[in-house]
């Protein structure tokens, strides 16, 4: 992926879940936390899932293929978020990962 594709899809991101949290002052008065917001994560990795077992016909629900493509990139963007929120460089940790897990197999 292009460099500076990545950079606007971690700013797009980030402002977005900026959108949100003025959703969430104006509903509840305060932002969600991060504990919230690796709860929200968790719960759409787990529909990924379900989403997964829809694909390969192990779970039955009607218009999968779409949720499962909605639910893949909300995944990502909550990656970014919560890099974001706990000071983490994705670019950096990503970078990092691919390196360490190539060197595995060298």
């Amino acid at each position: 992926m292009d460099q500076n594709n990545f950079d606007e899809i971690i700013n797009r991101s980030l402002k977005i879940r900026e959108q949100y949290h003025q959703l969430e002052k104006q509903h509840h008065g305060t932002e969600w936390t991060l504990e919230e917001d690796a709860l929200a994560y968790l719960t759409d990795a787990g529909l990924v899932g379900r989403n997964i077992m829809s694909h390969e016909k192990r779970w039955l629900k009607k218009d999968s293929a779409a949720e499962l493509e909605h639910k893949l990139g909300e995944n990502i963007w909550w990656i970014i978020v919560l890099a974001d929120r706990t000071g983490i460089d994705i670019k950096e940790a990503l970078e990092k990962f691919l390196t360490k897990t190539e060197n595995l197999f060298k």
